[in-house]
């Protein structure tokens, strides 16, 4: 199959731009609830200190924005999808950098608010994103056949290997 003849949306999952976007939301709307007016599952900001909790959010924020950026800037460097598989740079670590960082935000807000509810809302949302890796992954190897699945043997989904 030749990469060049599909279009962004045909290497994406299907309804990425919709997750993309719910997500954070939904996932707002329920740590909001919970930390801000219920506070059904925030007993351990009373153990935690405040202090901790902000320290931990910079650092996966910090962390997050670096991937994303990076990840970003490799990929879409010349504003266009590219012809090859990428495997330098930040890719040589992780194989999804970008998405890695999304779900560190996500982390950064729940220890600064530790809502037990907000993790369980991570938790699907991680679900559902190792999904749509899945199925885009499928698509990449498709294009990209054998040289892509070697990579997949060299290179981590989820957790970089920085050996």
């Amino acid at each position: 199959m030749n990469q060049s003849n599909l279009s962004p949306q045909e290497r994406e999952a299907p309804r990425t731009h919709l997750i993309l976007i719910t997500t954070p939301i939904i996932f707002a709307i329920v740590s909001i609830l919970d930390g801000q007016v219920l506070n059904w599952s925030t007993q351990l900001n009373d153990i935690v200190p405040l202090f901790v909790r902000i320290i931990f959010c910079i650092i996966f924020g910090i962390i997050a924005l670096i991937l994303i950026q990076i990840s970003h800037k490799t990929l879409f460097s010349n504003n266009k999808l590219p012809d090859i598989l990428i495997t330098d740079g930040i890719f040589k670590y992780i194989r999804n950098p970008m998405y890695l960082g999304i779900l560190l935000i996500y982390i950064a807000v729940i220890c600064f608010s530790i809502s037990l509810i907000s993790l369980g809302v991570f938790i699907v949302i991680f679900i559902v994103y190792d999904k749509m890796v899945k199925i885009e992954e499928s698509i990449l190897e498709e294009i990209f056949a054998n040289e892509f699945l070697e990579y997949k043997k060299k290179v981590s989904r989820w957790i970089p290997k920085i050996y």
